[in-house]
């Protein structure tokens, strides 16, 4: 199992951005969160399998159709995650 920690900025909140990212991952079969953060970013940390992490990656480039992904930027994450994907 691989874990993964995504910073994406742009403008990703206020824009669904978390609750479609909880939907890709669940769809991938990920667990993790997704949580706004003071600066404007979002924060994800996604746990499971390294080829459906790389597809969340992916997708957060992306985003829901309202969103503008300026950067994301990853990083291994080795703490393990609670079952589910939640947001916050």
């Amino acid at each position: 199992m691989a874990g993964a920690r995504f910073l994406v900025s742009g403008k990703v909140q206020g824009v669904f951005y978390r609750a479609s990212t909880r939907e890709r991952a669940l769809d991938l079969g990920l667990s993790g969160r997704a949580t706004n953060l003071p600066d404007g970013r979002v924060e994800v940390i996604a746990e499971g399998d390294a080829v459906a992490l790389d597809a969340l990656e992916a997708w957060l480039r992306l985003g829901p159709p309202a969103a503008r992904v300026d950067a994301v930027v990853r990083e291994a994450w080795t703490m393990p995650v609670n079952e589910g994907f939640v947001t916050g």
